[in-house]
């Protein structure tokens, strides 16, 4: 009896060990340059502390329109009035020139009219200005005074313009162009008018009504 005395008669022999797939060769490393950096943290930034504000409510387009149309009247009334100044001062100086020729005391008085008229309406046009600031920056009931007194006098001024440009052209020879002057008078009486309805009545009087 031959071989190991141990061994099973029925395995089989040993062929060596199973055969594996062949290591692969190894890879280059990626192209570019390596990512610096610290992974895992979260973006620096300072946590909040304060609750968030709430938004007020919305000014009301009324008291937007009554404020340009404020802005507007003022251009235009600084405009005339200082045409009205100059046209004042032209008089005058023409009477400084030439004092001989006394003119008449009516053409004197309208001259220190012209002037004293323009300067008022150099006031009222920078209270326009300050009133329309002041009701797109505040709630407050004086800021609607503002306004109001300011849009108030422009009517008043377009009244005196009226009624003065009627006694004047009445006493032209010719054609009386009264009714020129006043359409003239009334494109500045439109502006305070709307603006004073727009402050006075319905989401503009309300937004000054309400509680702050």
């Amino acid at each position: 009896m031959t071989g190991d005395p141990w061994a099973d008669p029925g395995a089989q022999a040993y062929s060596g060990p199973p055969a594996t797939d062949p290591p692969s060769a190894p890879q280059p490393p990626p192209y570019g340059y390596p990512q610096y950096g610290y992974p895992g943290y979260p973006p620096y930034a300072y946590p909040a502390v304060w609750p968030p504000v709430p938004a007020g409510p919305r000014r009301p387009g009324q008291v937007i329109a009554a404020a340009v149309l404020a802005f507007v009247q003022a251009a235009m009334v600084m405009v005339t009035s200082i045409y009205v100044v100059l046209l004042a001062s032209v008089v005058d100086f023409a009477v400084d020139a030439d004092p001989t020729s006394a003119p008449p005391a009516e053409v004197s008085g309208l001259s220190t009219e012209g002037t004293v008229v323009g300067i008022v309406q150099i006031a009222s046009a920078v209270l326009l200005i300050v009133g329309g600031v002041l009701v797109l920056n505040s709630r407050r009931r004086r800021s609607l005074v503002v306004l109001v007194a300011a849009f108030a006098v422009q009517v008043l001024l377009c009244v005196y313009w009226a009624v003065r440009l009627s006694v004047l052209t009445s006493d032209l020879p010719g054609s009386n162009p009264t009714g020129a002057f006043l359409a003239f008078t009334l494109v500045f009486l439109a502006g305070p008018a709307v603006g004073l309805g727009l402050v006075l009545l319905g989401g503009g009087r309300r937004w000054f009504d309400a509680p702050r």
